[in-house]
């Protein structure tokens, strides 16, 4: 059984090697935290602000698999934009990652009360790209060469999802 959980300080270690893994990290945006004293900001910054920032652990039986985060783009429009989704080589391929994408949706829209949410993914990121139509988000466009990752520029393939598209 998938569940989501807020990150809490004992799950940064396990957060560090999972992001800077060479399986991951290659995929991960441009930014993201990678290094133990960012992860533990963000983590701190989850626990702090609940209705801004999340950093989520992903769990299969009690045991972690993966994570994702949000972070607040408007609060007068009840904008959420989500990333950061890593799940364990080990628990690859077993849908875990969708399980817990519709969870996270979700848990934005019913519970925190977000009317839409936004993602970007590289244009290289294929599995990314499958993964978020699959779950149920509406691609948007493609901002042309919008990102230097690994010295050369890179599309990122935009995605939205708004509240009516759960409630039908």
């Amino acid at each position: 059984m998938t569940s989501l959980r807020r990150a809490t300080l004992d799950d940064v270690d396990w957060l560090v090697e999972l992001l800077g893994g060479a399986e991951t990290e290659p995929f991960l945006g441009g930014q993201a935290a990678l290094d133990r004293m960012s992860v533990r900001a963000q983590v701190e910054r989850s626990q702090r602000e609940p209705d801004q920032a999340g950093t989520m652990i992903i769990e299969v039986g009690g045991e972690r698999a993966g994570t994702m985060k949000f972070e607040l783009v408007s609060d007068v429009h009840r904008i959420a934009r989500i990333g950061g989704l890593a799940v364990h080589p080990a628990f690859r391929g077993r849908g875990v990652a969708d399980d817990a994408a519709r969870q996270f949706q979700r848990y934005l829209i019913f519970e925190l009360g977000f009317h839409r949410l936004e993602l970007a993914c590289y244009g290289f990121n294929e599995r990314a790209i499958r993964h978020s139509e699959r779950v149920g988000f509406v691609r948007e466009g493609t901002k042309r060469r919008a990102y230097l990752r690994h010295g050369e520029w890179q599309d990122a393939v935009l995605f939205g999802l708004i509240r009516e598209d759960l409630e039908g």
